[in-house]
This record gives C-alpha cells, structure tokens and sequence, in this order.
C-alpha cells in the first residue's frame, strides 16, 4: 500500500500494480480497493496496464476531511494522476463511473473513459430515487444510524426486502455499515440521477459505456444515452452480466478498449 496527499490534506491509500500506462480504477458506493470489484479486477489488468486501486476518501485506509465536495474527489484522482506522471486512463463503475465524468468535465489530463453502469434514470419510465434521499441519507449518518442509511440505499437501488434480511445477518453487513458515512458522497455526486447528457457531450476524449444485458432495462438506457452524448463514444452490452458484473468478462472488454490506440 502507498499513500499520497490530497489538496485539502486527506490521505489517499493506494496499490500500484502491473506496468504499461497508467490506469486508475474508481469505486462505486460502499466498496474500497480491498472489498468490491476492483480487488479481483486489479490483478486482471496489471497485465496490461500500471494500476492505480485507491480507496476513496472516508473509505479503507484512506482519512478523510469536512465539509465534503465533489470538487474535493476530483483533487483525490488529480493527485494520483500527479504519481503516474501526470496522465491516466480512468475506469469507474457505478456512481463512481458518475466521479468520472465530473472528472473530465474539471479538465483533468485523462486520455480515455471506460464507465460501467453510471446509476442514472434513462427514461421517464425508470424507477427514480426519492428527491429527497440526498438528504434522509445525509440526516441518518448524522444521527449515526447506520443500518438505517444502509437500508435505505439497497432500497433506492431496487435491493428486494428479502435480500436485504438476509444481508444483515452475514459479516458482509458490517462492512457496509463501517462504510455507510460516505454514502452522502455518493448521492452528491449523482445530483438528482438524471442522465448528464449535456456534462457527457462535452468529454471530448474516447469513452467505453458499458451496461449489463440482465441489468434493468433503466440502467441499459441511461448507459446508451450517455454513449450516445459522448461523441468519441462506443457502447457495449456485456452478455449474461448485471450492475455486479463479473470482473473476468469485464477485463478483457476494457483491456481491449485501453489498448486500441483507434
């Protein structure tokens, strides 16, 4: 593990894997580079690519400092594009997919997007969260009631009742609660969840919009609106996979994205 500082002082954790150019991979919400995805699709592209595996702030071993920005986040991937010499390709999955576009929207030197599953509403007809779950999320950390923000998150993001039952009695629970006080961040970030379509034609570098083929159909939409709002974009529906894609069917798709120098 190595560590940098960000602007406003908070320490990043990081690994550093593999050689090649470089790679940053942003998390989604409740997840860190030791639990979620990245930890099994790091090691993947390490083979190809330097990779960056950071724990966002508030998240693992990296601190963290008040009030919480967005703009704050982006100084955090701004000072890991600084240690890879001042250029990176970004790979985010879910709201830390939505990170990534905010990112190249501030300018930071990026040379290619891939972005699994940005959590948007695609159509009229996709299910929206609660206008005001930026805040109950916010209220309910403040309050310290964790299980609560927990729960009310799996909800927002379609968790069956039943899953999250029994969610709660296995240690993955606690894991999520120990994370639980950055979901504020997370609903920051994705603003009131519509499609950013106006952010994304304005990324004038090459992108990979991804989404599951059995993911729901809102997800699918808002993935092909936003690819249809980039205009070096390319979209690709994954066979067989949902927002948990499997890392092994991802890797070879963004391996073959980063490398292609089209």
């Amino acid at each position: 593990m190595k560590k940098i500082v960000s602007k406003d002082g908070t320490v990043i954790a990081y690994d550093q894997t593999g050689s090649g150019p470089v790679i940053i991979l942003v998390d989604g919400a409740l997840c860190s580079r030791l639990f979620g995805p990245m930890k099994t699709l790091a090691p993947l592209l390490s083979q190809h690519f330097t990779v960056f595996a950071y724990d966002r702030r508030g998240r693992g071993d990296s601190s963290d400092q008040k009030p919480y920005s967005v703009d704050r986040e982006i100084e955090d991937i701004q000072a890991l594009i600084d240690v890879a010499e001042g250029s990176a390709f970004l790979f985010g999955i879910s709201s830390g997919a939505a990170l990534v576009l905010h990112a190249v929207a501030k300018g930071l030197n990026i040379s290619k997007i891939g972005l699994y599953e940005p959590p948007f509403v695609g159509d009229e007809e996709g299910k929206r969260p609660p206008s005001d779950y930026q805040a109950r999320v916010t209220e309910l950390i403040s309050l310290d009631k964790r299980n609560e923000a927990v729960q009310l998150f799996l909800s927002v993001v379609g968790a069956p009742a039943f899953a999250v039952f029994i969610m709660r009695l296995l240690p993955l629970w606690r894991k999520l609660k120990d994370i639980a006080h950055t979901l504020p961040y997370d609903a920051a970030i994705m603003g009131n969840f519509s499609a950013p379509t106006q952010r994304a034609a304005a990324v004038k570098i090459p992108a990979l919009v991804m989404s599951g083929e059995k993911s729901p159909q809102s997800l699918r939409n808002a993935a092909s609106k936003l690819a249809k709002s980039i205009p070096q974009a390319k979209y690709s529906e994954l066979a067989g996979q949902t927002h948990n894609v499997s890392t092994k069917v991802l890797a070879p798709v963004l391996i073959e994205f980063f490398i292609n120098k089209e």
